[in-house]
């Protein structure tokens, strides 16, 4: 979440003026994360977010965005339910762009996980998985492998001025990830985005997870693999073996690996560390002027790169058969 546009008080009454939800009370904006400009409302009826979609988000994508989470909500995955204006309408229009309101969720996002929390939400992804098999609607991963390239190309010029080398770095791992990447495994709804500051808890348990605009259609396993990077390394960037099995372990209580899937592991890994490298290496290198955005620094992404190339095995991440 983040805000890169900003909303005036009138302009944001006249939008609520389509919805059942009382007077504005307060509102302010949500400086976490990258993508849309997110703000906490408080009306009468209670307490909602506000979204307006930027960047890398098509209008035209967010009708499967918001009724995958219609869709998740009815098989009993705790995650924002849209709001309805009273047209029965999901999205508007506010400051010229898309906007929708979705419920609020009770709990607190971790900056530090421990082992309880990766088991929490290995078991989490697993009944996401499950609940998604029968959405009926698909969407093509806009930043899957295909689209590596393009993104490298965004930030190859610059990328130096980050870390001396990068740029021969990324184009020898796009390169070597060409000829590895898996073609053929077990595909569905992933989140793809599942960081902590996504998933929300209550003590150790999952309360919900939020932030379902990067959901699309892809191998399940690449959705556990961008959670073994987002959950289990520590601040010195070593990977916590611990909590990679934890995670995984909960996972398989829900949905077991196949063997393929276990196999091509270590490589949808580090496919997903290369591809937030480069997302974060052109973010960081492109914040609109005056935003209220943290840009995220894509090193930290590259070091969990450099450990998943040295991997031997699924083993190394935590797996066990």
């Amino acid at each position: 979440m983040a805000v890169y546009t900003e909303v005036s008080d009138t302009a944001l009454a006249g939008f609520l003026a389509d919805y059942d939800l009382g007077q504005l009370l307060a509102y302010k904006g949500i400086a976490e994360g990258v993508e849309n400009s997110n703000f906490l409302l408080h009306v009468a009826a209670g307490f909602f977010i506000l979204t307006l979609y930027e960047k890398r988000v098509r209008a035209s994508d967010l009708p499967f965005f918001l009724g995958l989470m219609e869709h998740l909500s009815a098989r009993g995955l705790v995650c924002p339910q849209p709001v309805k204006t009273r047209q029965g309408v999901l999205l508007g229009t506010l400051a010229s762009k898309p906007a929708a309101i979705v419920t609020f969720l009770e709990g607190v996002s971790t900056r530090m996980p421990t082992v309880a929390h990766c088991a929490a939400l290995g078991a989490a992804l697993g009944q996401l998985h499950l609940a998604g098999a029968d959405f009926p609607h698909e969407r093509t991963n806009d930043l899957s492998m295909s689209a590596w390239p393009n993104l490298f190309a965004q930030a190859e010029d610059r990328a130096d001025s980050v870390e001396p080398g990068l740029a021969d770095f990324l184009a020898t791992e796009l390169s070597a990830l060409a000829g590895l990447w898996p073609q053929s495994l077990p595909r569905g709804i992933i989140h793809a985005d599942l960081f902590p500051d996504n998933v929300l808890f209550l003590g150790d348990d999952v309360s919900g997870l939020i932030d379902f605009y990067f959901a699309c259609t892809d191998f399940l396993a690449y959705d556990l693999a961008i959670c073994l990077n987002a959950w289990c390394f520590e601040a010195d960037f070593s990977f916590n073996i611990t909590k990679g099995k934890a995670l995984i372990d909960a996972y398989q209580a829900c949905r077991r690996l196949t063997d393929e899937e276990a196999a091509a592991l270590p490589v949808l890994a580090r496919g997903a560390a290369l591809r937030f490298t480069l997302t974060r290496l052109v973010d960081w290198l492109n914040v609109p002027p005056g935003a209220l955005v943290r840009p995220k620094d894509p090193r930290e992404y590259a070091r969990r790169l450099r450990f998943h190339q040295q991997t031997t095995g699924a083993q190394n991440l935590g797996l066990t058969r």
